[in-house]
């Protein structure tokens, strides 16, 4: 058993289950301000919507998978870390991939979760804007954020 996180493209909609059971944890330990209704409602949408229309990237430890991220032409979707494995790099790495892919990258991260927004900030990201709710439409106000690459 290895303790080097490893990254790869998912396996297509067999690994989906894991991916829902990974972002369940992440969401249920980051994002307490989701009403239970759109809790469901998401979680209803990621394997037949929102995980067909992404670019997933799934982060391994030990052969088990531990976090996922979703790219679309330069934006990153999504990015879950199951919470028994938060503060351990795996987003990093992730976050890491992800840039090497698309240098200008940007994100949309909900307001209400300032964890992740100071994550963004630490490594390199800044605000260029906000919006009253998510792209949905739901009341979730989202901070929108570019890297800065070093030296611009």
């Amino acid at each position: 058993m290895t303790d080097e996180i490893e990254l790869r493209p998912c396996a297509g909609p067999a690994e989906f289950p894991k991916l829902v059971d990974v972002w369940r944890s992440a969401v249920l330990a980051t994002h307490d301000f989701l009403t239970p209704e759109d809790f469901a409602d998401i979680e209803n949408h990621l394997a037949d919507d929102y995980f067909p229309a992404v670019e997933l990237t799934v982060a391994t430890l030990g052969g088990g998978i531990v976090g996922f991220s979703g790219l679309v032409a330069g934006q990153l979707e999504m990015l879950f870390i199951d919470d028994a494995h938060r503060g351990r790099g795996v987003g990093s790495a992730l976050l890491r991939a992800a840039l090497g892919r698309y240098p200008s990258l940007t994100v949309d991260v909900n307001e209400q979760n300032p964890q992740a927004l100071g994550f963004y900030l630490h490594h390199g990201f800044v605000v260029t804007g906000r919006s009253d709710t998510d792209s949905e439409g739901r009341p979730y106000p989202l901070v929108h954020l570019v890297y800065a690459v070093p030296g611009d």
